[in-house]
């Protein structure tokens, strides 16, 4: 693939570090919506992380000064299963759109609060949207199984991470080095997917 410039959907400066990362190996310049000159307030208002992450994408990519560019766009969130799958889309939304993670991973807490390991399970899911310079769009989606621990751990990671338990390892996702959580989160696994996505199409395949 050439060189390429993805603009990606996004002002959290967290995730453009992860995505850095996780397209490390893709010979592209990759732009923040900020870096891209876009100000814009989109409305998350789809019923499903694919649709919100879509709405987000085609947004940017109507409001792009260029006409060469891929854009990338991103919905992920929490699903308790003993919750009902809450906060799902509301991940980022809930408790208030400017509340702390602390305050959120707090309250979630509590609302586990007495209830075994074994119904605490729950998943983070990542659908990454791309609406490429043709205009033809598509969507991937990746999930990392795993548990609510009954306390936060770990420095790493953001958001919902110190709270979000590994079956395997016992640790929390935010007790993972950026290069672990990476090769394993439902961000990665769904950005890869996107990459390997423009490949094909790049070759033809």
């Amino acid at each position: 693939m050439e060189r390429v410039t993805i603009v990606f959907a996004t002002g959290n400066v967290d995730k453009m570090r992860e995505i850095r990362s996780i397209l490390g190996d893709v010979d592209a310049e990759i732009l923040s919506m900020k870096e891209a000159e876009i100000l814009a307030d989109i409305a998350e208002d789809g019923a499903s992380f694919e649709e919100n992450a879509m709405i987000k994408a085609k947004a940017v990519a109507g409001l792009l000064h260029r006409t060469d560019a891929i854009v990338l766009a991103d919905d992920s969130g929490l699903e308790i299963d003993y919750l009902n799958g809450e906060p799902g889309i509301y991940s980022a939304r809930y408790l208030g759109e400017h509340t702390s993670y602390e305050v959120k991973n707090a309250e979630l807490l509590k609302r586990l609060l007495g209830v075994p390991e074994e119904k605490r399970t729950a998943r983070f899911v990542c659908a990454a949207a791309a609406v490429l310079p043709s205009g033809e769009t598509f969507v991937k989606r990746g999930t990392i199984e795993g548990y609510i621990g009954e306390k936060p751990a770990g420095a790493h990671g953001f958001g919902y991470d110190p709270i979000f338990y590994l079956k395997e390892s016992r640790c929390s996702t935010a007790e993972l080095t950026e290069e672990q959580k990476n090769a394993i989160s439902h961000r990665g696994k769904a950005l890869r997917a996107v990459k390997e996505e423009l490949f094909k199409r790049d070759k033809g395949v």
